[in-house]
């Protein structure tokens, strides 16, 4: 037994020394080039990183790039450690091929997520800083990943929609602002020429109101009661309602000073002496 177990013990001991005498510079070199091939993709992706920033690259798009060129580095070094021990690859690859086409099918619905937010990147329908409406959802584009996009709203809600839900959709891009339209009536007798001017005095005095795009104030229509004032304007999408509220109360107070009446809705009854 115990010659047996010596025999056994010899015979591992002689494995590995030939393997070390067979393979020790291969394991090595391999070694090496690993190390190589890791400083090498880090200093490719550095180096990629700034020059698209230099260029004033999208950020998101910016670090996509700096991440693949590192993957992409480290996989050809992989490569060329795997030949130091006489492996093809070419098993591998196929391998590889059927299983991404499975995992593929399983994760249909998050690799799309990816693809669009990709085309959404490249395209650069929108980015970080505007003001966006897709799926019926509004808000200030705070980050846009591979997989998904945030938005944030004036009320510090955190909007998260699926990128594979934006491509396709209708995008309103107001950019830095959000227009606001809305009307005031005035009375039949009173000079709208006055109206306008008096709205628009204090649409130049607000802080609040973008003065590019210019705002506008026009006559909208005539109703039964009023010559309608029609106004747009736009104000920072971080404090929409609160520049709104703020515009139409200094509108009210301008008006009513200048002395520009809002009507109220009136009927005239006429009383008819059937007897007579």
């Amino acid at each position: 037994m115990i010659e047996q177990e010596l025999k056994q013990i010899e015979q591992i001991y002689q494995l590995i020394m030939n393997f070390m005498v067979d393979y020790s510079f291969q394991f090595v070199g391999a070694i090496i080039i690993l190390i190589i091939g890791f400083i090498a993709a880090g200093i490719l992706q550095k180096t990629v990183v700034k020059l698209l920033t230099r260029r004033k690259v999208d950020v998101t798009l910016t670090a996509f790039l700096g991440s693949v060129t590192k993957i992409l580095v480290l996989v050809c070094f992989l490569i060329i450690s795997l030949g130091k021990f006489g492996i093809t690859i070419a098993p591998f690859i196929a391998a590889l091929g059927a299983a991404t086409f499975g995992v593929g099918l399983a994760l249909q619905g998050p690799i799309s997520n990816y693809g669009a937010g990709l085309a959404i990147i490249l395209s650069r329908t929108f980015r970080v800083g505007d003001t966006v409406m897709v799926n019926n959802c509004s808000g200030i584009v705070k980050e846009i990943h591979l997989a998904h996009t945030i938005l944030v709203t004036e009320d510090e809600e955190v909007i998260t929609i699926p990128n594979k839900h934006i491509i396709g959709e209708v995008i309103h891009n107001s950019f830095a602002s959000k227009v606001v339209e809305c009307t005031i009536g005035i009375d039949y007798e009173d000079s709208p020429e006055i109206a306008i001017q008096t709205i628009r005095s204090v649409l130049d005095e607000m802080d609040c109101v973008s003065q590019e795009p210019k705002f506008q104030v026009g006559i909208d229509g005539f109703g039964d009661f009023s010559v309608n004032i029609g106004l747009r304007y736009w104000v920072s999408m971080n404090a929409y309602h609160e520049s709104r509220f703020l515009v139409n109360q200094a509108v009210f107070k301008a008006l009513k000073t200048a002395g520009v009446r809002i009507p109220f809705p009136r009927r005239d009854v006429h009383v008819i002496d059937v007897n007579r």
